[in-house]
């Protein structure tokens, strides 16, 4: 199988998907690391590779796929082995309502270049954009929490007994919780979630301080 490029930044919990499901894929991609924190997404160089000039990005066979979520699909088709969502319609629509609540209503409005709008445009000093950050995390974990704990489906992981497309989204949306400080008290199910996902190998060495370009 052809080599995988991952373009990342430790920091960032859309590579920390990728990074989450390459490991439980068994896959150990050549690593690019983007620095967001220098603007390194903005380079020219990056910026021909990924109009966009986010990541992660990751190149396989002559292709390039951006969005986590895409590529969490795109390695599901291409290393089918072990599988990151159930076979049956209902329970994967399930595994992807879960992951889809985090990637596309919690994340967005509280990663880097929003941040930076709020601090840099509407003058918001950090008090205000870390209660900002705490409000939008807390209303998707209010929804998840109730979500999960009512539905049988719920196992050890967001969907039965084995880490899903779910559970890569959701480890690390609860760093990203607990670098505000916020309160997570009110979430078992969450809690208990993230103690069976990190207790696997594929959850802990795809956590940020373990990246080779952690600061």
């Amino acid at each position: 199988m052809p080599d995988f490029t991952l373009y990342g930044y430790f920091r960032s919990s859309a590579a920390f998907r990728v990074r989450i499901a390459l490991n439980l894929k068994g896959i150990a991609p050549n690593l690019r690391f983007i620095h967001l924190r220098k603007d390194e997404q903005h380079d020219a160089a990056y910026k021909a590779l990924n109009p966009q000039q986010l990541i992660p990005a990751l190149a396989h066979d002559g292709h390039l796929v951006t969005q986590s979520l895409a590529i969490l699909e795109y390695l599901e088709d291409a290393v089918p082995q072990p599988p990151l969502l159930p076979e049956a319609p209902a329970d994967k629509a399930r595994v992807r309502q879960i992951a889809l609540a985090i990637a596309c209503d919690v994340h967005p409005l509280n990663n880097l270049r929003v941040l930076r709008y709020l601090n840099q445009d509407l003058h918001l000093d950090e008090d205000a954009r870390t209660a900002w950050q705490r409000h939008w995390i807390s209303a998707g974990f209010d929804a998840l929490e109730t979500l999960l704990a009512r539905d049988s489906a719920t196992g050890r992981f967001c969907h039965g007994d084995g880490p899903t497309i779910a559970d890569v989204c959701l480890i690390p949306q609860m760093a990203n919780a607990r670098r505000v400080n916020m309160p997570l008290d009110s979430y078992p199910t969450l809690l208990r979630v993230e103690k069976a996902a990190l207790a696997l190998s594929a959850f802990d060495r795809a956590r940020p301080e373990n990246q080779p370009d952690a600061e």
